[in-house]
């Protein structure tokens, strides 16, 4: 059985050792965590044993024909070996250009650093946020090792107005129904003290929205 893995949002998100791990493919967006913006291509990783496994069902064109014969306009196709012959067509080259400068970003970064602080940041949240509740509660793992840069916080009441209040303040979050509000402090581009002021502005709106329920007046 062939192995397949959905990355979804795991890259620019987590160190990845794709080759080394063995799966046989992999998919993933650009969107999110590599900046490409809604809309941005999404990425493919085929392992090198299956580079021409030509016999393999798949969707076939244009950009997956090899170049040195492509304009011949052939019958048949001439898929070139390796990840390259599974492209379907090309891209927008706007959304290519962010996504080159942002991978610029990366390399000089190093994949390795920028997860470093990811767990130090999102600790640094969990820490805040236990520290301030209740009305609320994290859901998302405490072990480092299970959790990328973001944290999933279940709200039972109100959760949906407090988000859309907060991005008014400019804090952008992320709401899930029936009632997790999720925030993702990414180390690109996030700082400690981001990650202050949010459980700050999070934890005074959550006591506010309490004593509405519970029929007090906010102080």
């Amino acid at each position: 059985m062939r192995r397949r893995v959905d990355l979804a949002h795991a890259a620019g998100n987590l160190p990845l050792k794709l080759h080394e791990w063995g799966p046989d493919f992999a998919v993933w967006c650009s969107y999110k965590y590599l900046n490409g913006g809604p809309g941005c291509i999404a990425g493919c990783f085929v392992h090198e044993r299956h580079a021409q496994a030509w016999e393999l069902p798949r969707f076939t064109g244009w950009w997956g024909h090899d170049q040195r014969t492509r304009f011949q306009m052939r019958e048949d196709i001439d898929l070139v070996a390796g990840a390259d012959g599974w492209q379907l067509s090309n891209p927008s080259i706007f959304a290519l250009a962010a996504l080159r400068a942002s991978m610029e970003i990366f390399h000089q970064a190093g994949m390795e650093r920028l997860r470093k602080k990811s767990v130090s940041l999102t600790g640094y949240l969990e820490f805040l946020l236990r520290r301030n509740g209740p009305g609320f509660s994290i859901i998302t793992p405490s072990i480092e090792e299970q959790r990328g840069a973001q944290i999933s916080i279940r709200i039972p009441d109100k959760g949906k107005m407090l988000c859309k209040n907060l991005i008014e303040e400019g804090v952008i979050g992320d709401w899930r129904e029936p009632d997790t509000y999720r925030i993702a402090p990414v180390p690109l581009y996030n700082s400690y003290h981001d990650v202050f002021q949010f459980v700050r502005k999070f934890t005074g709106k959550t006591a506010q929205s309490n004593s509405t329920i519970n029929g007090r007046s906010p102080a």
